[in-house]
């Protein structure tokens, strides 16, 4: 899933807040990318809409998203399992995302899976 574009209209991203996951284990998708910007290039959008689609399905926990100024973002979506990480994967919409990420907005990017064993959080 692509991580909100800073600063780009009529994109709006929500608050910033933590994700409320439950107690590990769980599993996590790690996407860091480097962006193509290009303003008007629809990422905003198509980023909302992957946030929008993807909380709705079946196994997702959360998502943590940020992007700094040199272009380097990190998105981490937490799933309850592998099944519906792939399930994920699979929808349609979502994979036409991926392969515009690959032709128009991404210079580079990388997507790492990991089970989450424990977690400590510090909350005020």
């Amino acid at each position: 899933m692509p991580p909100p574009a800073p600063n780009s209209a009529p994109h709006s991203a929500p608050a910033p807040a933590l994700a409320a996951t439950p107690q590990p284990p769980y599993w996590a998708v790690i996407f860091t990318s480097l962006r193509d910007e290009r303003p008007g290039d629809g990422y905003g959008q198509t980023a909302d809409r992957m946030v929008e689609l993807g909380s709705r399905q079946p196994g997702f926990l959360g998502l943590e998203s940020a992007r700094g100024s040199d272009g380097l973002g990190v998105t981490v979506s937490y799933w309850s399992s592998l099944e519906a990480i792939a399930a994920w994967k699979a929808v349609a919409e979502h994979e036409a995302a991926q392969r515009a990420g690959r032709a128009r907005w991404y210079h580079a990017f990388a997507t790492r899976v990991a089970r989450v064993e424990r977690e400590a959080v510090f909350q005020r």
